[in-house]
């Protein structure tokens, strides 16, 4: 074992103790990115070339400062993002909201899908459908100016069309014109500020995380917007809590003009997601 992988073993139990929830892979990676190398290549790190900076990114990362923010970058899907304060690091969950949007609309078969992504924080979302449903049409919606200095770094050279404004208003040219509504929006509680992790309660922006005091009240109002923007047979995907599978789908009633409103778990097969219809007239 050279000294490299000495000291990832070390930070990887000092990671451990503080409660970080991946410790050796986050030791990995922090090492990879101190190092320069991929962290497939710690072996190959020459006793002589170890950095002592290691141990200074190992102590922000046991305070609990996200990973993340301490590489300024985020992967999703097939994307690499930059990412840093102001904006929301795009989690693991949130690709399965994506998988199951892309199956959707290939399924829908239509040439140019139009997508809208809401409260698109990173761009995750927006550039991964961009990617990989190539003939689509993608906007996207930020409200915070702090985000969008993120967001416009990773859309540059895209072909998202990015726009400031509120979810609940936005992109009023294109009612019903959309083939697919999608949004990872703020869904956690009020009353349960205390017991979110250190590494999104310190550091992701509060605006990103919660809506109300059941943590649906700002999903109650995109309701609204996904009606509206959607054509009749579109669309609409909504991630949520894993303790809000039994509630979200209701919001999206037959009686408010949706059909097949269903729950859809996660990798961990945990409720993750709500999706809905826009019923024919």
């Amino acid at each position: 074992m050279n000294l490299l992988l000495a000291e990832v073993a070390q930070a990887t139990q000092r990671l451990a103790d503080a409660g970080v929830p991946s410790p050796r892979t986050d030791a990995e990676e922090l090492a990879a990115f101190v190092h320069g190398v991929k962290r497939g290549e710690l072996h190959t790190v020459k006793d002589a070339d170890f950095d002592a900076r290691y141990w200074e990114v190992v102590a922000r990362r046991e305070a609990r400062e996200p990973l993340q923010h301490i590489t300024g970058r985020a992967y999703f899907r097939y994307l690499e993002l930059q990412v840093g304060p102001g904006v929301f690091v795009p989690r693991p969950e949130t690709e399965s909201v994506v998988g199951w949007a892309i199956d959707a609309v290939r399924a829908m078969d239509v040439v140019e899908p139009c997508i809208v992504d809401l409260c698109t924080g990173s761009g995750a979302i927006a550039l991964a459908l961009a990617q990989e449903v190539p003939r689509s049409r993608v906007h996207a919606v930020e409200l915070s100016e702090d985000a969008l200095r993120w967001t416009r770094r990773n859309m540059e050279g895209s072909r998202v069309e990015l726009r400031q404004g509120d979810a609940l208003t936005a992109f009023p040219d294109l009612d019903g014109q959309v083939d697919l509504v999608v949004s990872n929006p703020p869904y956690i509680p009020l009353t349960e500020w205390e017991y979110v992790a250190p590494e999104a309660r310190d550091y992701d922006p509060e605006l990103a995380l919660f809506s109300g005091e059941d943590g649906l009240e700002l999903i109650r109002g995109l309701e609204r917007t996904a009606h509206r923007l959607l054509r009749p047979g579109g669309v609409v995907v909504v991630e949520h809590a894993d303790t809000q599978g039994g509630q979200v789908p209701w919001i999206f009633a037959e009686d408010r003009g949706w059909t097949d409103a269903a729950d859809h778990p996660d990798l961990n097969n945990r409720p993750r997601f709500a999706t809905a219809r826009k019923a024919l007239p």
